[in-house]
C-alpha cells in the first residue's frame, strides 16, 4: 500500500521514489502528543527539496498542494514575510483595519509549499521560524495584537548554491539557508 500510494504522487514524473515516499509521509503527517508535564510534541513534518534546476521540484510541490485540502502553493521570489504570515490592511470602503492571513495561516492543518526558497530574502525566511517552532503567527500591528494558528507542514524547494548538486557535497549545499530551515522534523 505504501509503495502504491507513493507512486501515485505525480505519476508522470519518472523515478524519485524516495522523494515521493517522503512527500507521502508529509501528507499523512505524524501524530501529535501531549505529555504529562504539558509538553506538546508536534506531528507535522517539514521537508526541503534541494536539487538541480529542471528535476521537477516545482511540479512535485504543485502536486502536493493539489492533493491536500488545505494546500497553498507560493514562490519565494514573489513572497514576503508579510505575505507568508499576515498583513494588516485598511478596508477602502469602511476604512476599518482588517487582518489578512498569509500563505502559512491559510494552510493551517494543511501543507504550505514554497518554491524557489533559495531566492527569498533572509528576513523573509526568518518569518517561517515561529510557524515551524510554535505553529502560530504572532501579530502586533496597527493596534491589533493577536496570535493566529499556523499548524502547517512546510514543503520547500531550492536550488543548490553550486551549479550542480552532488551527493558527496550534499552537506555543503544551500544558499546561506539557516540549518533549522533546511530539513526539520517538528518534535
Amino acid at each position: 500500500v505504501y509503495t502504491k500510494l507513493s507512486k501515485s504522487i505525480a505519476p508522470e514524473i519518472y523515478g524519485m521514489d524516495d522523494v515521493k515516499r517522503s512527500l507521502l509521509l508529509l501528507l499523512v503527517g505524524g501524530s501529535s502528543m501531549q505529555m504529562g508535564d504539558g509538553l506538546k510534541i508536534r506531528g507535522d513534518i517539514n521537508i526541503a527539496l534541494i536539487g538541480d534546476p529542471g528535476v521537477a521540484k516545482s511540479q512535485l510541490l504543485k502536486q502536493v498542494s493539489r492533493l491536500t485540502p488545505r494546500g497553498v502553493y507560493t514562490t519565494g521570489k514573489g513572497s514576503s514575510g508579510v505575505g507568508l504570515t499576515a498583513a494588516v490592511v485598511r478596508d477602502p470602503i469602511s476604512n476599518e483595519i482588517n487582518l489578512e492571513g498569509g500563505a502559512l495561516v491559510l494552510a493551517d492543518l494543511g501543507v504550505c509549499c514554497i518554491d524557489e526558497f533559495d531566492k527569498m530574502e533572509e528576513s523573509d525566511r526568518t518569518a517561517i521560524h515561529e510557524v515551524m517552532e510554535q505553529q502560530s503567527v504572532s501579530i502586533a500591528k496597527a493596534g491589533i495584537t493577536t496570535t493566529l494558528n499556523a499548524r502547517t507542514s512546510i514543503l520547500a524547494a531550492a536550488n543548490p548554491i553550486s551549479v550542480s548538486y552532488t551527493h558527496l557535497r550534499a552537506h555543503e549545499t544551500g544558499r546561506n539557508l539557516v540549518c533549522r530551515l533546511l530539513l526539520e522534523k517538528k518534535k
